[in-house]
């Protein structure tokens, strides 16, 4: 597997790009990822995270070309939004109204700001202590965020209930990429359509990307990238479904996969 032509390479970040261990990027990934570049390859990022907490990029943020952001439900590159879909406003108020009365944590994304309902210190638990997110503390109040349009609602449950409130939010989308939460999205706004959309927007051939993931949610571009990588640490389902599956994060995986690929040289 190789691509001689120029390729777009499409990363998601937590457990791909950064370290659930250290939080960081590791150096080998770095090294990669300046390597692709000076070769022409152009680097965007695919994560499920909204803009206000893609904070964990410095190391490489000068390299990067554009975001997929929300799971697809907000691309863009520079100052320019290459697409935007929100979710209709009654599936909204349904997660909304279903949080309440269950008394489960949800995280509201708007299209400026994010709201936290936080009935169980989920939120607290797995964003600030585990994955090191601390923007929550700004959070906006929902009833401000809910006159924005909402581009992604994370609701904390099991996924054994996640078709039976799916099944009253017609027009949406889940996508899991933990055991305790899901990102919900629009109906046509996934990670696999955000390559397309970036592809026609940036003049580029969608069968000339590579796609680098390691949850659920990472399916969809996996599957729509003309090479999709799942990390070692990917899910099991993910890893199956990919072409190739490298090492870990924590384990060179980005640069092990580019060598492999022969995007950049064995040293």
């Amino acid at each position: 597997m190789t691509m001689k032509n120029s390729f777009a390479l499409f990363f998601d970040i937590d457990g791909t790009l950064v370290s659930f261990r250290t939080h960081g990027i590791p150096e080998s990934t770095i090294r990669a990822l300046t390597l692709a570049k000076e070769k022409g390859a152009r680097v965007f990022i695919a994560t499920g995270r909204p803009p206000v907490i893609i904070t964990n990029l410095g190391a490489i943020e000068h390299l990067i070309d554009g975001y997929i952001t929300t799971n697809g439900a907000l691309c863009y590159v520079g100052d320019e939004i290459v697409c935007c879909q929100p979710i209709p406003k009654q599936d909204v108020m349904t997660c909304v109204e279903d949080a309440r009365e269950k008394g489960y944590s949800l995280i509201v994304v708007g299209r400026k700001d994010v709201a936290v309902m936080d009935a169980k210190g989920d939120v607290d638990r797995i964003f600030r202590q585990m994955l090191a997110v601390k923007e929550f503390d700004k959070a906006a109040p929902l009833d401000v965020v809910l006159q924005q349009d909402i581009l992604q609602l994370t609701p904390f449950f099991a996924q054994d209930y996640e078709p039976e409130l799916l099944a009253r939010m017609p027009h949406c989308v889940s996508g899991r990429w933990h055991p305790e939460f899901t990102d919900i999205t629009a109906n046509g706004a996934d990670k696999g359509k955000g390559i397309l959309a970036m592809a026609q927007h940036e003049g580029f051939d969608p069968s000339h990307t590579i796609a680098f993931g390691d949850g659920g949610n990472d399916t969809s571009m996996i599957l729509q990238a003309g090479i999709g990588v799942a990390m070692g640490n990917a899910i099991d389902e993910l890893k199956q479904q990919a072409d190739y599956v490298t090492t870990s994060v924590d384990d060179d995986g980005i640069l092990n996969a580019l060598k492999q690929l022969l995007l950049v040289k064995s040293s």
